[in-house]
């Protein structure tokens, strides 16, 4: 993948949902000796919540330079509440974007923080689609996902959140803040064997890395593209580009969100499902509990993991980091559990279930995606890509 800065010698492991993510934070922060950086959309005060600040307090209190960032639509109350907390612990915390006040549709006012990054000591990152919130919701936890990163790899997520903080601060103070200072880098050289790269999405420079990614990933498939996503409104690109590998012979899969989280989005996705299926493309709904994925395989050996949904708020707006991974063995093992999640949580959209569909039942789902394409034509996002 051209343009794409791939890095060898990493060790990844793949954490899925919060019961396996929140225990390896929790110790990573425990054994943390001089930085921590954080970086979240949501950062909710429920149980979770809770015991992620006492353990970032902690930290604090022994010395370690803790750095939380929140959004400030996403995370609005934490300031007030569990972010007093970590202040009065001696840890330092920024809100991105915190204007919000009486809701107009203006541009800067829709880019948000959207990336979910963790970084210790310069040596530990954690990479993914989770936020800082209780994920069980009755029947099944939220289905998620994010990778722990020890290797070469952490050096470019160290920099890209440092970046970010001193931006804040930037626009806070609004001259250039004083440079942070440089953790003696005690990572391992090679700690593994796995090769990735991580991207970021943000207004500037990388505004189609992750998108672009994922459409030369699906330009090379041979054989099989699994795709979760939970919040799934692509623009004509990245549909093409999902029937062309269907064209090929590639068996393409998607797994989406099955439960009405947001309807708005929820059904202008489900207008989209006849293109799909017309072209060869499957589609599962997961009702097995809340879908927040961000993740794909494909032929076994490509993976993605991150914060990056396909849609316009995450592809167009926000920041949104995401791993791209080239490895036999991650993919393998994030395609086992996809495969767990299809058979054991989900059902598929056939064509006759939307011939089965009223016509009032048609005409909501369109007016839905006619209700979005104008949004973004109103805030003059979208580009061509939204534009049919």
């Amino acid at each position: 993948m051209s343009g794409v800065d791939f890095l060898p010698g990493n060790r990844l492991d793949l954490l899925k949902n919060g019961a396996e993510y929140f225990p390896a934070l929790q110790a990573a922060i425990a054994a943390a000796r001089s930085e921590i950086h954080l970086e979240t959309y949501i950062f909710n005060a429920d149980a979770t919540g809770r015991r992620v600040v006492a353990a970032l307090a902690a930290a604090a209190r022994r010395g370690v330079a803790v750095r939380v960032l929140v959004d400030g639509f996403g995370a609005r109350d934490f300031p007030q509440e569990l972010g007093l907390m970590l202040v009065a612990s001696g840890a330092m915390v920024e809100v991105y974007r915190a204007e919000l006040g009486s809701f107009k549709l203006r541009r800067h006012r829709l880019r948000r923080l959207h990336r979910k990054l963790v970084v210790i000591d310069g040596c530990l990152a954690f990479v993914g689609g989770i936020n800082v919130i209780d994920d069980v919701s009755p029947p099944a936890p939220r289905l998620d996902y994010a990778v722990r990163v020890a290797g070469p790899l952490v050096a470019t997520i160290h920099a890209s959140v440092r970046h970010l903080w001193r931006l804040v601060g930037w626009a806070k103070l609004q001259r250039r803040p004083p440079s942070l200072p440089v953790s003696p880098w005690s990572g391992e050289p090679l700690a593994g064997t796995t090769t990735a790269a991580f991207l970021i999405r943000d207004n500037l420079r990388h505004r189609r890395d992750i998108e672009e990614a994922y459409l030369a990933a699906l330009a090379e498939a041979r054989s099989e593209v699994l795709l979760a996503n939970a919040y799934f409104l692509p623009g004509w690109r990245f549909r093409r580009a999902l029937r062309d590998a269907a064209a090929r012979g590639v068996a393409v899969t998607i797994l989406l969100q099955g439960r009405v989280e947001y309807a708005l989005l929820h059904y202008a996705t489900q207008a989209l499902y006849r293109n799909l299926l017309d072209g060869g493309v499957r589609i599962f709904e997961y009702h097995a509990g809340y879908l927040h994925a961000k993740v794909a395989v494909v032929d076994d050996c490509w993976a993605t993991v991150g914060s990056s949904n396909i849609d316009p708020f995450s592809l167009l707006l926000a920041r949104e980091g995401n791993l791209v991974v080239q490895d036999g063995g991650f993919a393998t093992q994030l395609r086992i559990s996809l495969q767990h999640a299809f058979a054991n949580g989900a059902s598929e959209v056939a064509l006759p279930d939307l011939r089965r569909r009223s016509v009032l039942g048609r005409a909501v789902r369109w007016a839905a995606y006619g209700l979005v394409r104008l949004l973004l034509g109103i805030t003059r996002y979208g580009g061509n890509d939204y534009r049919e």
